[in-house]
């Protein structure tokens, strides 16, 4: 009871979050809607709008901007030539043009004075681009500013017309910018319509939210897209339809458009799509193609990196500023675009309360597996939801706060029972936590009735390493012991650490060597192979502490610096893994001839010189991927029958180089040379061999030995001939 109690009292704080709505949940929530744009963006359909772009080509062929007013009247007066239905400007003309032949003349004192005379005369360059203006349906920017500056002459000029209200007073649920950014007086009286360039981006820097209207000082403006659109339509009068929880739509016949409550929408954005622009130079120049222009809204604006007016968008793209206003009129002219209501977010909320509330009450009753079973549903239910109403409904519905919801509850849940069924293992854990490995007791815990004697047979890669002249190192810290207490459990951890990082089982520690196997308990499918690896890791790690250790033990006068060096020996095979010993006190350990043959395999690293003997049904395995070469036929002790044995050299980088694929060719040679003994043969392949050897950095020096102290030794006394090639060892 007083699990689900405080149950509930999650739900109502996790309720009470998504009411009050802080940004890091807004973030997560609009990340989600992000997502869906980039797995599935608007499809680009050619609709009569088209991006007139102040492009790096433009900046180019006619200057640095800005540029002349002069240039912006031709451009204006070639766009009405080609059949531009509206020209829109991203573009703010706030301070009169300084290239106007006055502006020259009185920027120039040096000039003669009948020529300042003369310039002064001419007309400003205001004046020819407003005479343009009058020439075609011409909409020009203006920004907003969140600090009042100083009032500007356009804003005495302009003749403010107010929208028409339909309900309740829009103004109440926009925010009040204290100013504009105008343009110059002459070039607002010329132009057709006035359209606001402000889109805000959320805290994260990308533009999700583009506004229609915007209220400055009480006056409720459109954004450049709505007023390009409006003027476009023949100047048909702008309308705001609102209800009691804010704005509901813009109409701008035939258009009527959904909007949130603040009266922005959600653009559903494609991709940035080049069949949207055309490059300034070419309308210039008339190169351009004049049906990208012909009975088309066109947008002027600059894609140039100098000029920075890039955003970034859901799908994953920096835009220029000026596509982010075309694809608004896109989505408003194909209706495409996205939904996101005050009533939709009710209905997440009050559905994510109600089966928040049921979890509360049913998962204390259910099995962990059915309760997460179920929680999983849910949560990939309510991620299909979400998904079908945006990729069929262009609807938003936050799937991020019911997946939180149902996740904390369920954990909240889990962890209550996984408290109480903690305890009821506790005893257990107590009992033989102190001598079994933890894997194993957590196994134990989880299943009482294994603590039985007993065992199974199953495939198992076995792992033995030694440390060459350890009795040499123990004798130097006879003064010292603690050093040499310091330098076993650093030593055992660099050799510990591959095996358990690898998936292995560390069966014990036998002074300095160390017992392990891989695919018990938990089954390891590659087992052979993660035992090799581990086993490379091993020698690397080695290698690494000796360095460390004589840069330390240089200045010592306590410790004497010894170079450490660890043999290895690897085996595959059935094995009998369980717990064994008595009835009072028994552990977890593998047992069999695969075993006996790892250790043997062990000391036969020794007098071959190679850190890492394996035998054949490891090589069998690894041959292919990891650099293996076989070393001997061998009779070992404690075994009648020859095995094969096999050299680790190195990794599947050594493996597939040129060079170890001759070396393996040659030992291979030298190998089947002395079985036949063509003694001959045998020794030039050794010779060649060690060359090979010395090119890979690989340590046959002693091997090498092996082989021509034997060869010497059967030249003076021969085998025989029914020699079999067989080595029998004296040593383990």
């Amino acid at each position: 009871m007083a699990n689900r109690l405080l149950g509930f009292v999650l739900l109502v704080f996790l309720v009470s979050l998504r009411i009050s709505d802080p940004q890091f949940l807004q973030s997560i929530r609009h990340q989600s809607f992000d997502l869906y744009q980039q797995l599935k963006p608007r499809q680009y359909m050619p609709v009569p709008v088209t991006i007139v772009d102040l492009d790096e080509q433009s900046l180019r062929e006619y200057g640095q901007w800005p540029w002349p007013r002069t240039r912006i009247a031709q451009l204006i007066d070639r766009l009405t030539q080609m059949g531009a239905i509206t020209i829109g400007f991203d573009i703010i003309f706030a301070e009169p043009d300084r290239l106007s032949p006055a502006q020259i003349a009185r920027d120039n004192s040096f000039l003669p004075r009948q020529i300042a005379r003369e310039l002064s005369k001419l007309p400003n360059n205001e004046k020819a681009m407003a005479e343009a203006m009058r020439r075609n349906y011409v909409v020009i920017g203006q920004s907003t500013v969140r600090n009042r500056a100083d009032e500007t002459e356009a804003q005495a000029e302009f003749q403010y017309q107010p929208p028409v209200q339909l309900g309740e007073d829009p103004s109440q649920f926009l925010n009040d910018f204290p100013q504009l950014v105008r343009n110059v007086g002459e070039l607002e009286r010329a132009a057709k319509g006035l359209g606001v360039i402000t889109v805000e981006q959320d805290s994260d820097g990308i533009i999700r939210r583009v506004p229609l209207i915007i209220q400055v000082e009480g006056k409720i403006w459109t954004s450049l897209s709505i007023e390009t659109l409006r003027v476009a339509s023949g100047g048909n009068t702008l309308a705001i339809r609102t209800h009691r929880d804010g704005i509901e739509q813009i109409v701008i016949a035939p258009n009527q458009i959904n909007t949130d409550a603040q009266g922005r929408i959600w653009p559903y954005f494609t991709k940035s799509v080049d069949d949207r622009f055309v490059s300034i130079a070419s309308i210039l120049n008339g190169t351009a193609d004049p049906a990208k222009i012909n009975g088309r809204m066109v947008l002027v604006g600059t894609s140039a990196v100098g000029l920075e007016d890039y955003r970034s968008i859901p799908v994953g793209e920096r835009v220029p500023g000026v596509e982010v206003h075309a694809q608004v009129i896109e989505n408003i002219l194909t209706d495409q675009t996205l939904t996101r209501n005050v009533v939709s977010e009710r209905l997440e909320m009050l559905g994510t309360a109600i089966i928040g509330l049921l979890i509360v009450l049913l998962v204390p009753s259910f099995r962990a597996i059915v309760s997460f079973c179920c929680v999983t549903i849910l949560i990939f239910g309510t991620l299909m939801i979400s998904w079908w109403f945006f990729s069929q409904q262009l609807l938003l519905v936050d799937a991020t706060w019911p997946i939180m919801t149902f996740s904390f509850l369920f954990i909240f849940g889990a962890t209550a029972n996984y408290i109480r069924e903690e305890q009821k293992r506790r005893e257990i854990r107590g009992a033989f936590g102190q001598y079994l490995s933890p894997a194993l007791v957590d196994q134990l815990s989880d299943n009482p009735e294994r603590l039985v004697l007993g065992g199974q047979t199953k495939e198992l890669s076995v792992l033995f390493t030694d440390v060459r002249g350890f009795t040499t190192i123990s004798e130097s810290y006879k003064d010292y012991p603690q050093g040499l207490t310091q330098l076993m459990n650093r030593f055992l951890t660099v050799l510990s650490q591959p095996i358990l990082d690898r998936n292995g089982t560390i069966d014990k520690y036998m002074g300095d060597a160390i017992m392990a196997f891989w695919n018990a308990p938990v089954d390891e499918e590659d087992h052979a192979m993660q035992a090799c690896l581990s086993a490379l890791d091993m020698i690397s790690n080695v290698a690494e502490l000796n360095r460390e250790r004589q840069g330390e033990l240089s200045q010592s006068e306590t410790e004497t610096y010894h170079e450490i060096n660890v043999g290895v020996g690897i085996n595959t095979g059935p094995c009998v893994v369980g717990n064994m010993g008595s009835h009072n006190r028994f552990d977890y350990t593998a047992l069999g001839d695969t075993v006996n043959l790892a250790s043997r395999l062990e000391g036969q690293s020794k007098p071959y010189g190679l850190p890492i003997v394996i035998g054949s049904s490891t090589a069998n395995v690894v041959m292919d991927k990891l650099a293996v070469y076989e070393i001997d036929l061998i009779r070992v002790k404690g075994k009648n029958e020859p095995v094969k044995i096999y050299a680790l050299g190195g990794d599947a980088g050594i493996a597939k180089s040129d060079d170890f694929v001759a070396f393996r060719a040659m030992n291979a040679a030298m190998l089947s040379a002395y079985r036949t003994q063509d003694w001959t043969s045998a020794f030039e392949a050794l010779e060649m061999l060690d060359g090979l050897g010395e090119k890979l950095n690989l340590p046959i020096e002693e091997y090498i030995f092996i082989y021509e102290t034997r060869i010497a030794e059967f030249r003076a006394n021969p085998p025989g001939p029914n020699w079999d090639g067989v080595y029998t060892a004296t040593s383990k």
